[in-house]
């Protein structure tokens, strides 16, 4: 039976009510447009940012007939002491020869277009366009008299240099990677791919954070209903903190539940450019080095930089070893499991004398065994990634010798159980991009494996095969070009690594004006002549 609420409840959600009235209104206050009075606009700046520390307010006197007063704001950290000193108060403080008196309205433009000798300038006649854009490092300069502020482009907070990314090693390719600032990535980008047809578009995420984040795509090659669907994912997200790439890609993912990433990401320059120019879309996030990409195919995880480089042959070879590590890195524990424990007919009859001595003794099941000894192993994964990068290392190379020898003199694990949990780990680490997909993966697979065998197994890649058939990535099939089935982009990009020479088209369900990569017959020859190839 409903009851009506008690009065002391009631008066406190009328007061909260009436709070949050007037926070409205004190943030709409800031709507109503600058005023001619130049204190006035001060105070709105300093209630809305409460008087913060970083906070710099300058006045000043303008060199010119009249002397009137004017002041810049900025942030201490954000901006550019010295352009603000010689880009803005110089020219306005000292203005030499063109010291004639401007008045009215024209004031503002004869400063923007005579006298400010900065790049990027813009006016702003709303508190919180000049707030937002003060607080995002530029500088604002207020005139008495004016209702319009000169929103001035210095940005001078401190960023890293160009190194190369320690989670994308590349050997033959470049060695520059992304920083944390978005006009810096920006540019990395735009060096990379030198053609008009390549577009960034700025879209702010995050109430409170206001973070920049930037579509970039090469027009008439990326499908516009691509680009419609990103901004429209982006657009509706409603929070208050976006700090790095991993919240805009929980947003903005195909499959959220999915073990599977339908995103994807890097931070070299050159592998986001070959996505872009093949017909993706690019998200680079002001704040973090790490920029998004989609679609993202599940085939992309054993695609490498150096692949490009390396001559094919050697290249399909190194790509074959990283599907094969792949099926070692989830599947190794249980066939091991289901091997042992109901299938031991399949094993040759030496081997099977020699684990089942191995195994005289062992307090646990084989299963037990294996999932204690992987959980051992992410144990030490993660303490070594944790731990700085000196003793991390040693964590991990001490801990998995001293604790995989004590266990196996301790009779508590079997020898064979250690060795296939190491080669595990050795083959988790050829696909680093699907670490955290096969971790719980292959924990689910021994399990079947421990209650049902090979049939088990079979029913977890069965389900598993389903899943990533039926997951897209904005819209392109996860397992495209394998499912659907594509035989060309299966044969030069996939199976094996084409010459580059053969690498005519883009692929099909990426790219939409412009399938055409390069021209054909494009194949090396010796110049014609004798047979061996010289000229006569």
């Amino acid at each position: 039976m409903y009851r009506t609420p008690k009065r002391p409840i009631f008066w406190k959600m009328l007061r909260e009510l009436e709070r949050i009235k007037m926070e409205f209104a004190k943030d709409n206050s800031l709507e109503t447009g600058l005023s001619e009075h130049l204190q006035d606009n001060l105070r709105q700046i300093k209630d809305r940012l409460h008087a913060s520390t970083d906070l710099v307010i300058r006045s000043f006197a303008l060199g010119l007939p009249g002397r009137r007063q004017a002041a810049v704001v900025f942030i201490d950290g954000l901006a550019d002491k010295k352009q603000i000193e010689w880009s803005i108060l110089r020219p306005l403080m000292l203005p030499g020869e063109n010291g004639a008196l401007h008045t009215g309205n024209n004031l503002l433009e004869y400063v923007e277009s005579s006298l400010l000798t900065v790049g990027e300038v813009k006016l702003a006649h709303e508190p919180l366009t000049l707030i937002d854009s003060v607080l995002m490092g530029s500088t604002a300069l207020l005139i008495d008299g004016q209702a319009a502020a000169i929103i001035v482009n210095t940005p001078g907070w401190e960023k890293r240099s160009l190194q190369q990314p320690d989670s994308e090693v590349n050997i033959r390719g470049p060695r520059d990677g992304f920083i944390e600032s978005l006009r810096t990535n920006t540019a990395l980008l735009r060096r990379k791919i030198g053609h008009p047809n390549l577009t960034f578009e700025t879209l702010t995420v995050g109430q409170k954070t206001k973070t920049d984040v930037s579509i970039a795509y090469l027009k008439e090659v990326a499908p516009e209903p691509l680009i419609q669907e990103i901004k429209r994912r982006i657009k509706r997200i409603q929070t208050d903190i976006i700090v790095g790439a991993g919240g805009i890609e929980q947003f903005i993912e195909d499959a959220p539940l999915s073990l599977f990433s339908t995103v994807g990401y890097s931070e070299r320059p050159d592998v986001v450019a070959a996505k872009i120019i093949e017909g993706r879309a690019a998200i680079v996030i002001d704040g973090t080095p790490i920029v998004l990409t989609v679609p993202f195919l599940f085939v992309e995880n054993f695609q490498y930089p150096d692949d490009y480089n390396f001559h094919f042959l050697y290249a399909t070879l190194l790509r074959w070893v990283r599907y094969v590590a792949f099926g070692f890195s989830f599947l190794s524990p249980a066939a091991y499991v289901a091997l042992s424990t109901f299938h031991q007919e399949l094993i040759p009859t030496p081997l099977v004398i020699t684990m089942a001595a191995s195994m005289e003794g062992t307090p646990f099941p084989t299963v037990v065994e294996a999932i204690g000894m992987g959980l051992l192993f992410e144990i030490i994964r993660e303490g070594g990634i944790r731990l700085p990068k000196p003793v991390g290392q040693a964590i991990g190379i001490v801990g998995a010798l001293v604790i995989g020898q004590a266990t196996v003199q301790a009779g508590l694990v079997d020898a064979p159980t250690v060795i296939v949990i190491a080669v595990t780990a050795v083959a988790t680490f050829v696909s680093p991009t699907l670490v955290d997909e096969t971790t719980p993966l292959r924990i689910l697979l021994v399990v079947l494996a421990g209650l049902l065998g090979a049939f088990g197994i079979m029913i977890g890649l069965l389900v598993l095969l389903i899943h990533l058939a039926s997951i897209r990535s904005f819209g392109v099939p996860y397992l495209a070009p394998v499912v659907p089935f594509s035989a060309r982009e299966f044969l030069q990009d996939v199976v094996i690594r084409s010459p580059w020479w053969t690498m005519w088209f883009r692929p099909r369900m990426l790219a939409a004006g412009d399938p055409e990569r390069q021209r054909f017959r494009l194949m090396p020859h010796p110049p014609k002549g004798s047979k061996d190839g010289s000229k006569k």
